[in-house]
């Protein structure tokens, strides 16, 4: 479970005044993607809603406050201000199901790792052998995963499965970590966020929108694998400098800047300039890389990357406003 850095980041130097935590992120994080958003985010927002009530996952009041707190539809119109309104709709519904089954993970996780075995041996046996799903969130996947399998080839629609397994595995691993007396080094923290911020079972779908499948020189090009795992990590860490403040009162492990925070022994806003720098180093090898490949891709293949730049812009543009991160505003950015 390698991540694009480990514990490599310097001390940054010469920061911009900032008031708040969140004015300390916007003011030093490196964001070259500009703010896009798709018109058809009312409508997935609507069918969202529809989607989560028909297979119970908001029937609880508090799951429903979470929905609407975190706003997935959000997320998917600025990570894929392109899309077709069909396509969206499952990138939306998919990014709904994960925040509901990863709060129900966190939930029975905190009893004892073994508790999750059951909820994560349903999910992957549906996405492996297609069994038939015995829970609400069981039978919601089954329908996110026969959604893909309509719009999808065979082989986008294998690896959308694989990606997501490899989350499904990735909470285990966080529940496993939250138990440890020891505290988690942040190289493995980084890679355990990785999977459980479930970034890459996205990328099929990117490559769905692109109207044909890439070929299999052009999706496994080294170049365009390292792409991968670069946006992947810079997407996965920008909501960790949002979040940071909610999962340290939640008592949260896995998290950049709470990692760099534990390793360094320095206050929160230091860590988040920490965080920082690694993610502005990720970003910019991302960008050299992107623009020397560029002549070497078909159409569809710089669509498929464009996706990946979707996701880096669209979560940073969603987390600093989203209220799920509210507390992020009201944080000082001194110690």
């Amino acid at each position: 479970m390698s991540t694009t850095h480990e514990d490599t980041a310097v001390e940054p130097r010469n920061a911009p005044a900032a008031d708040s935590l969140r004015d300390l992120i916007d003011a030093n994080l490196h964001m070259p993607f500009p703010f896009a958003c798709n018109r058809h985010v009312s409508e997935v927002t609507a069918g969202v809603g529809s989607w989560l009530s028909r297979w119970g996952l908001t029937d609880e009041p508090e799951m429903a406050a979470m929905i609407a707190r975190t706003r997935p539809a959000e997320l998917a119109a600025f990570n894929s201000p392109t899309m077709d309104a069909d396509m969206l709709q499952i990138v939306a519904n998919q990014i709904a199901y994960q925040f509901v089954f990863d709060d129900r993970a966190e939930e029975v996780g905190q009893q004892g790792p073994g508790q999750l075995l059951p909820m994560l041996s349903e999910s992957v046996v549906i996405l492996r052998d297609g069994r038939p799903p015995s829970t609400c969130l069981g039978a919601a996947l089954a329908d996110l995963h026969r959604q893909v399998q309509e719009r999808c080839t065979p082989a986008q629609a294998a690896r959308w499965a694989w990606h997501s397994r490899e989350y499904v595995h990735g909470l285990l691993y966080e529940a496993v970590a939250q138990t440890q007396s020891v505290p988690v080094r942040t190289g493995l923290c980084n890679s355990i966020r990785s999977l459980i911020a479930g970034v890459e079972p996205f990328y099929p779908l990117c490559e769905a929108a692109q109207g044909r499948e890439l070929d299999a020189d052009e999706l496994h090009h080294p170049v365009v694998r390292r792409l991968a795992r670069l946006s992947a990590d810079a997407a996965v860490w920008i909501p960790d400098l949002f979040s940071a403040v909610k999962e340290q009162r939640a008592g949260g492990m896995i998290n950049l800047a709470l990692a760099y925070q534990r390793a360094h022994g320095c206050s929160l806003p230091r860590a988040v300039m920490l965080a920082i720098r690694l993610i502005n180093d990720t970003i910019r090898e991302f960008e050299d890389l992107h623009e020397a490949v560029r002549p070497e891709l078909s159409p569809a293949g710089l669509g498929y990357v464009d996706g990946m730049i979707g996701w880096m812009r669209g979560c940073y543009y969603w987390s600093r406003t989203v209220p799920r991160y509210a507390d992020t505003a009201a944080a000082p950015a001194l110690p």
